[in-house]
């Protein structure tokens, strides 16, 4: 069973520096039937205007990973971490039993775009931290490539969750997904457009599998698309 979800029934938030699309509840925006997906509990995109951003607060017992998509994202932490963010970068922050950040726009002059998710983790209570891992175009283009998962291994951040983030940059390319056995996948197309077996996909599309044995993602000659697959319990 496959669920489309377009970018256009999301929730919305607007003021002077923030325009935020939300896929599941957050805030004041509450929704029946979208109060997570299995462990996911948060999924938002934000745009955010020169200068603005969120300004330092805390966080607990939740697994943040931000994904920048445009402009300069600037990550401080009461852990001490100062990170600048651009695409092609990610990080997780564990926010454990207690964190406060900030995450504001890098630049002065230009907006930046990223998507933020939020994981619930397994134990309650772990010590907070933070990663960063940087991939390069070839890392991700026509092929799977992992970003956290719950197994340590080199170059993949490590989630205190049985759930796995990947990426992948489609062009021209038809990439297939077999999802586990009893296990859950949420798609979310970050940029472009493609066909998920031969439903077609724009930016901000989210679709929520199960059940299925294969799914296929295919972009055709002269498309690209960069999407976001969780396999989930």
């Amino acid at each position: 069973m496959m669920r489309l979800r377009r970018s256009a029934e999301r929730g919305r938030f607007r003021n002077a520096w923030l325009d935020a699309r939300f896929s599941f509840n957050f805030g004041s925006y509450q929704a029946p039937g979208y109060a997570g997906y299995s462990d996911l509990l948060v999924f938002n995109e934000d745009h955010v205007a020169p200068g603005g951003g969120f300004t330092a607060h805390g966080h607990a017992d939740v697994e943040v990973m931000s994904y920048p998509l445009a402009g300069v994202v600037e990550h401080r932490d009461s852990l001490g971490h100062r990170e600048l963010m651009r695409p092609g970068d990610v990080h997780l922050m564990r926010a454990g039993r207690g964190i406060v950040h900030s995450e504001m726009n890098g630049s002065a002059e230009l907006p930046e775009q990223h998507l933020q998710w939020w994981i619930r983790p397994a134990v309650a209570g772990l010590a907070p931290g933070y990663e960063k891992l940087s991939l390069t175009r070839a890392d991700k283009l026509n092929q799977w490539r992992l970003l956290a998962a719950p197994e340590w291994q080199p170059g993949v951040l490590p989630l205190a969750q049985d759930a796995r983030v990947w990426v992948a940059l489609l062009e021209d390319h038809v990439l297939p997904w077999r999802p586990p056995p009893g296990r859950r996948s949420y798609v979310h197309v970050a940029a472009g457009a493609l066909a998920l077996n031969g439903a077609v996909l724009q930016a901000g599309d989210a679709v929520f599998v199960e059940g299925e044995e294969r799914l296929e993602f295919r972009a055709g000659p002269g498309d690209s698309a960069e999407l976001l697959l969780f396999d989930l319990r």
